[in-house]
């Protein structure tokens, strides 16, 4: 019979070799549970999820006490998200929420709330303030730019701000600003 090694005589040797079994089992059930790929040509583009802007918006027009806008948007613009919340603070109000993939895969979102600009603005942007205006449709939107942060443009159309925010480029933004400026308020 033979002789077990004293513990004092164990090496890294000795935990190497009886560590290989452990790790090729762990190799095993997780390709098994096919929780271990290689990846070859680097990240892919995923399933976009399908939001139904129009039906979220005319269910909030119905619902909101201020006018909703559903703007015209170029075919390739994909509604991905929507939701509504409440701004609570001083000259807050309920506020719709929509997103976009624009065709160069950027998100941009546009909100409409009966909240006053500055409520607006605190609670989407923190302590952001404006650095600018731009015209877009004969509409001033206030333009609010920092260099780490997403650009926002912020509208008052009467009744309704409009508060735009995204990555995309300086188009993006006109391209929802002309849409939203232009679209007439959803019937009740």
């Amino acid at each position: 019979m033979a002789q077990q090694k004293h513990r004092i005589f164990n090496d890294y040797r000795d935990l190497f070799w009886s560590l290989i079994p452990l790790v090729l089992i762990a190799i095993v059930l997780a390709g098994a549970a096919s929780q271990c790929t290689v990846a070859t040509n680097g990240p892919t583009q995923g399933q976009v999820p399908h939001f139904d802007a129009d039906s979220a918006l005319r269910a909030d027009a119905k619902s909101l006490p201020f006018p909703i806008r559903k703007p015209e948007l170029p075919q390739d613009w994909v509604s991905n998200s929507g939701s509504r919340e409440t701004i609570v603070a001083a000259g807050g109000g309920p506020m719709s929420t929509v997103g976009y993939l624009t065709p160069q895969g950027t998100y941009m979102r546009f909100s409409q709330s009966s909240a006053s600009e500055e409520a607006l603005a605190r609670h989407v942007l923190g302590s952001r303030y404006a650095t600018g205006t731009q015209d877009v449709a004969g509409q001033k939107w206030v333009v609010f730019t920092e260099p780490t942060e997403e650009s926002a443009w912020i509208a008052d159309l009467g009744g309704v701000r409009v508060l735009i925010t995204g990555a995309g480029n300086e188009a993006a933004f006109t391209t929802l600003a002309k849409a939203v400026t232009t679209a007439q308020p959803l019937s009740k």
